[in-house]
């Protein structure tokens, strides 16, 4: 952990989940830390508790869906700092339902945040860093992002675009010294899904119906930074989010019974085919 010594690094959606765990995870490796969220009291939990451990952390109040907020705060703290080393665009919202019940301003609302949220910050945090010579922006998408996901389809829409994204600026970046990592985790146990919006069903019941166990955010949180450490391209876990989709490269056909039994569990739940 101690390639981010010193790092400066802002961490949107830091208040719960993994945002709340990659803050306190690049605190202890030395990093001084930003923490930003919607949710200001649950962001200055976050870093409440770094600094028990000893490390250095700041709390913001951010909506990443207004443009204007994030630009200010990376360039706030790339001014006190005198640089910007790193920013991981994490914040996001998931929305669950069979397409039939889903509006227009469900797709609008997850867009502004999941998609608009991390665009926002990497375009205010690339120029900034091209300018240094130096950063890295890590965007946090998901494996749905690499493959389809049934009864999910505006929260996989948003993260298929955060993978273009972040695939097209790598190649663009390097040049210049900065680098991109786009992150795509399979079922981890996030307050996302607590806080997300399920259409016609009981969240309970939704994650009753995941064939396996879901990893734990301290766990995804260091996957993540050894990946980033290495600057990987995309970073996939736990295994078998990885293996789903590599099938899904050699032939996507080969997850259609994977899919017709996850709608099948959803409709049901749902109380109509």
């Amino acid at each position: 952990m101690g390639d981010f010594k010193d790092k400066v690094v802002i961490v949107t959606g830091g208040a719960s989940g993994i945002g709340r765990e990659l803050s306190k995870a690049l605190s202890r490796g030395g990093a001084v830390v930003v923490t930003a969220d919607i949710d200001l009291d649950g962001a200055k939990k976050t870093v409440s508790e770094i600094k028990v451990e000893g490390g250095s952390a700041t709390a913001v109040r951010l909506d990443v869906t207004k443009e204007a907020a994030v630009k200010k705060l990376v360039e706030k703290t790339a001014k006190e700092h005198k640089r910007l080393d790193m920013i991981f665009n994490n914040a996001g919202i998931i929305i669950v339902g069979d397409m039939r019940d889903i509006s227009i301003e469900h797709f609008r609302r997850i867009i502004d945040v999941n998609l608009w949220g991390v665009i926002y910050g990497t375009m205010s945090a690339y120029p900034l860093m091209v300018k240094q010579g130096f950063g890295h922006i890590v965007n946090i998408a998901s494996i749905v992002g690499l493959l389809p996901y049934p009864t999910a389809a505006p929260y996989s829409t948003t993260k298929h675009a955060i993978v273009g994204l972040s695939g097209s600026l790598r190649a663009e970046a390097k040049e210049f010294g900065v680098k991109v990592t786009v992150v795509c985790p399979g079922n981890i146990k996030s307050s996302i899904y607590k806080e997300g919006t399920v259409l016609k069903a009981g969240w309970k019941d939704v994650i009753s119906k995941l064939p396996i166990e879901m990893m734990k955010t301290e766990k995804a949180a260091r996957k993540i930074l050894s990946g980033v450490r290495k600057n990987k391209a995309i970073i996939t876990f736990p295994l078998d989010a990885t293996i789903l989709w590599m099938l899904y490269r050699i032939k996507p056909s080969l997850l259609n019974p994977i899919y017709k039994k996850m709608i099948g569990g959803f409709r049901e739940l749902r109380g109509c085919k």
